[in-house]
């Protein structure tokens, strides 16, 4: 009786057989004669024929890839796999548009069904966990990266998802998404730049005066417990009555909408898990370490920064990753109060019952949140090398 091959990563073979079961009960693309109409779903199978077969046998090499025994070689075997779901999925979803859009009234519109996101799901879960198994090095993780987003562009300007309803919606805002885009990162800039500024001062004080630690943390947990959309709100009336007050606010701009309050509120929100991380890497040196610096003539500015600052940093930079993609997220929702950023995409969208306007402003968010975590994880390597 013959053996049954060994399975060396039940991760991959789970993703391959979600893939398969989602492709076989979920609709890949959905086509509807406008916005509003209910649209009909359609499978991959009815996709054109190469690129539903590329995405299937990159479900297939998933599956065998999670047998092979080499560490290294099934990361490469996964990644291969992984292109070949991501091309077909992508490459199919253009193209089979592009078929049914000839067909179609100017109003209609083909988005992308859930098939089509969980697979791409599938491959970038299969390409990060196959990089993080095989320990590829930052050059190699930068090439990957660079070679699937060059794959991605160059399918783009060839015009193989102009027919999306995603593209068209793209389009339609192309005039005004730079200006967004920048305003959201303006808000998310401004906003950590406040916290670092407010948060420096407060973690000194906690860690000299350890009585204050409890109300300082009790006092900035009491703003986590507040809702987003909450405290946006509630800042609109202070913030109007103090430019009322202050004429020279309000000639600056600040006023009860706008960025000035969907900065404060961003500060606030960023101000905890800021302190709360500064004081436990500075709290965590070791003692014995400050110790010997003191022996050797070591005064406090020199011990902060040779010793202190470095030993604390990854902790810091955990803080700051942390701050930063919480910024990004929340930041969407200080369109509500007029600050702009991505938000207004999505709040357009879900007005206009238009879920591709919708995906608009929430997918430059993930993406920025994605690559926010990239950013600091490769800085958090460099830091813990480091020490």
């Amino acid at each position: 009786m013959a053996l049954m091959p060994k399975l060396h990563d039940r991760v991959l073979l789970t993703l391959s057989c979600l893939g398969f079961a989602v492709v076989f009960s979920g609709g890949f693309l959905n086509h509807a004669q406008n916005r509003l109409a209910k649209g009909v779903a359609y499978s991959l199978f009815q996709a054109p024929a190469y690129e539903a077969a590329a995405a299937m046998a990159g479900l297939c090499g998933l599956a065998l890839a999670s047998f092979v025994r080499d560490e290294r070689r099934r990361a490469f075997a996964t990644i291969l796999a992984a292109a070949l779901i991501l091309w077909g999925s992508l490459a199919g979803a253009g193209h089979f548009a592009a078929i049914l859009m000839q067909a179609g009234t100017p109003a209609a519109r083909t988005s992308l069904g859930p098939a089509f996101w969980f697979l791409a799901s599938v491959a970038i879960l299969a390409i990060v966990d196959a990089v993080q198994r095989g320990n590829f090095g930052f050059p190699a993780r930068a090439c990957i990266g660079a070679a699937f987003c060059a794959g991605f562009l160059a399918m783009a300007a060839v015009g193989d998802f102009d027919h999306l309803a995603l593209a068209r919606e793209f389009s339609n805002i192309r005039g005004i998404f730079a200006t967004e885009l920048w305003r959201h990162l303006g808000l998310v800039g401004a906003a950590v730049i406040a916290a670092l500024m407010i948060g420096a001062p407060l973690t000194v004080l906690v860690l000299r005066k350890k009585a204050m630690a409890g109300f300082v943390f009790a006092s900035l947990g009491i703003v986590q417990t507040i809702p987003s959309i909450a405290l946006f709100g509630v800042l609109i009336a202070p913030m109007t009555k103090l430019s009322e007050e202050l004429p020279l606010l309000r000639e600056l701009g600040i006023n009860g909408t706008g960025p000035a309050p969907a900065i404060l509120a961003l500060t606030l929100y960023s101000l905890l898990p800021l302190v709360r991380s500064f004081h436990t890497g500075l709290s965590e040196v070791a003692l014995e370490v400050k110790d010997a610096a003191t022996a050797i003539g070591f005064d406090a500015r020199q011990m902060f920064i040779a010793i202190e600052l470095p030993l604390a940093l990854p902790a810091l930079l955990s803080g700051l990753r942390v701050v930063t993609i919480q910024a990004i997220g929340l930041a969407s929702v200080a369109a509500l109060i007029g600050a702009g950023g991505l938000g207004t995409f999505i709040f357009q969208g879900i007005g206009q019952y238009a879920l591709d306007l919708v995906l608009m402003g929430a997918l430059p968010v993930i993406l920025l949140a994605l690559l926010a975590n990239l950013v600091f994880e490769t800085l958090l390597g460099l830091a813990r090398r480091n020490l």
